[in-house]
């Protein structure tokens, strides 16, 4: 590693623990040249996921398109971005368990899934957008699917 001071390229770790909840190493290391202690991170370096469109063309996973849209859907919505970054977290988890190659509808519906359970209005506008509502049927028809997913039956 070399050093942010004196460039040099001899140090030595002084001490070593986990960091971000066990996804990273913490080192504080000390440069054998000026003396001088500095910190750097251990990761593991993921594999670039790849995104397949409905149109077949391809391009990187980018999970700030997935925030900016959550964001827009939930403009003037009681959501702070910490629940957004939590939902697009999510997200990014369970998707990347399907592999380097994931299909935009499988990513939609994952943001619609947990979306749901975060802000009915919220929802339904990502809804409109992702599945391009043509009129206000497709508003009525989303709003009695949610009403249906989310109330439970009533029995006499």
């Amino acid at each position: 590693m070399r050093c942010p001071s004196c460039v040099s390229l001899d140090d030595k770790v002084v001490d070593s623990r986990l960091a971000e909840d066990g996804a990273a190493i913490r080192r504080r290391r000390e440069c054998l040249g000026c003396g001088r202690r500095f910190t750097t991170y251990e990761r593991l370096e993921e594999s670039p996921a790849v995104v397949i469109k409905r149109s077949g063309q391809r391009e990187p996973f980018d999970r700030h398109k997935i925030f900016d849209g959550l964001r827009a859907a939930c403009k003037n919505r009681p959501v702070t971005d910490e629940d957004l970054d939590s939902l697009v977290a999510e997200v990014e988890d369970e998707v990347r368990l399907d592999g380097p190659e994931l299909t935009s509808e499988r990513i939609g519906l994952a943001v619609l899934e947990r979306l749901r359970a975060v802000d009915e209005v919220g929802y339904l506008r990502f809804a409109s957008v992702y599945k391009g509502f043509d009129d206000v049927g497709d508003f009525a028809r989303e709003m009695g699917l949610l009403k249906k997913a989310v109330a439970p039956k009533q029995y006499s």
